[in-house]
C-alpha cells in the first residue's frame, strides 16, 4: 500500500513510516508531495494519507500522527507506547519535555532535515535511528524502567 504525506519530513513524517513498516504494513511505499497535493495524490493512488491537514491519520485530540497510528491500529506493545511518548515530545512544541529523550530525537530529526538529502534518502538514513530507539525502549520496558 502507498502512504502519502507532506514533503520535507521532520520527526513525525519519518517516525510514522518506521511504525507503519514495522507494525502495520511491511510492504508500504512512502510518497512525499507538496502539502496542498497530499489528499489529491492519496485519492489518485488509492493510498493512505498521514501527517497533513485533512489526512486520514494526522494530529488529533493532542496526539501526534505517530500516536494516532498506534491508537487506530491497536498497537499495544509497551515499547512502542514509550517510543510514541518520545516522538510526541519531539514533534509537539508545547510538550518538548514529555520525556528526557524527546529533545535529543528532535535534534537528530532536525539535523537530518538540515542536511537536505532529499525526502527518500532522509527516510532511508533515519529508519535505523528508530530501530535503535525502539531497541532502547524495549530494554527500558524489560528492565521495568519505563513508566
Amino acid at each position: 500500500m502507498k502512504w502519502v504525506t507532506r514533503e520535507r519530513p521532520k520527526t513525525d513524517r519519518i517516525a510514522c513510516p518506521w511504525l507503519i513498516k514495522s507494525f502495520i504494513d511491511p510492504e508500504a511505499e512512502f510518497l512525499y508531495v507538496p502539502a496542498e497535493e497530499v489528499l489529491d495524490v492519496a485519492a489518485q493512488e488509492g493510498a493512505h494519507s498521514y501527517d497533513a491537514p485533512g489526512a486520514e491519520f494526522t494530529h488529533r485530540d493532542g496526539l501526534c500522527s505517530f500516536e494516532v497510528l498506534v491508537e487506530d491500529h491497536g498497537i499495544e506493545d509497551p515499547a512502542v507506547k514509550l517510543l510514541a511518548r518520545i516522538v510526541h515530545g519531539a514533534d509537539i512544541a508545547d510538550d518538548r519535555d514529555a520525556t528526557p529523550q524527546s529533545r535529543g530525537l528532535l535534534a537528530v530529526a532536525e539535523g537530518f532535515h538540515l542536511l537536505d538529502l532529499g525526502d527518500q534518502r532522509q527516510l532511508e538514513l533515519s529508519l535505523p535511528v528508530y530501530d535503535a530507539l525502539y531497541a532502547w525502549c524495549k530494554s527500558e520496558v524489560e528492565a521495568g524502567r519505563a513508566a
